[in-house]
């Protein structure tokens, strides 16, 4: 009595090369609602801030460089000095926040935009068209989960950052190919990568929540209208992906 669409997202493109597949297109115009990781129309820039700054920051007496040790910390200020990011600003933060900083560093010196991501520009069409949006979670559910790793996990994932960055961009230029043409082998097999360097880390950021999102796709499923769920590829292909999970239920 009604279709539920599971859209694959890459959440930063390049402007230049943002056009989404038209797939998208003929799901959007048929669905009446558009749900995604958190509702962005309801997401701020300032309240993410002062989530970050309440649970990202160490307290005074408290640093960075301190979590580390030394050869870890300078490894850090080299990669950092290579983004061009003030040693000091990252100094105050903790483990997890750092990595993340990095990463979003690295994507927008290699040219990529946020506002050109798939969710960004489907809400912009979705506030043009005044459909109505959600999400299947919250800020504090999203990163709460990285806020709790333990301190020498926090420290691993930095570590394991610090090592991928400089091939960001290679590993994103072969992503975004498997998206475009449909690959979700290839996609399973990046997942199974990741999975395998830091197991636990993947297992809070793609697996365990897919496992909280199942029954509110299950719920769309038994609505009464049509609707277009979009969510990181990572979340949908490979073992314990979305997919899977669906057709297991």
């Amino acid at each position: 009595h009604n279709t539920v669409y599971l859209a694959e997202s890459v959440h930063l493109l390049k402007p230049d090369d943002s056009a989404l597949p038209g797939a998208f297109t003929r799901a959007y115009d048929d669905s009446r609602q558009l749900v995604m990781e958190m509702d962005l129309a309801k997401l701020d820039a300032s309240s993410v801030s002062l989530w970050m700054m309440e649970h990202g920051r160490y307290p005074q007496g408290q640093s960075l460089q301190q979590a580390l040790g030394a050869g870890r910390f300078a490894r850090l200020a080299a990669q950092a000095a290579a983004l061009g990011l003030p040693l000091e600003q990252l100094a105050v933060l903790r483990p997890w926040v750092a990595a993340l900083t990095l990463t979003d560093l690295m994507y927008l010196k290699l040219g990529y935009d946020p506002q050109s991501g798939v969710e960004e520009q489907l809400l912009a069409r979705a506030q043009r068209d005044g459909r109505p949006t959600s999400g299947l979670e919250t800020l504090d559910e999203e990163l709460g989960q990285l806020e709790h790793l333990s301190d020498e996990d926090q420290a691993r994932f930095l570590e394991l950052t610090l090592q991928d960055l400089k091939d960001t961009g290679s590993e994103t230029d072969q992503m975004l190919t498997a998206w475009r043409t449909g690959n979700n082998a290839g996609l399973a097999a990046d997942l199974s990568d990741a999975y395998s360097q830091f197991p636990q880390l993947y297992r809070l950021l793609v697996g365990e929540r897919n496992q909280r999102w199942l029954p509110q796709i299950e719920a769309f499923l038994n609505g009464g209208h049509n609707v277009l769920i979009v969510v990181g590829a990572l979340h949908v292909v490979g073992k314990g992906g979305l997919l899977e999970l669906l057709r297991s239920a």
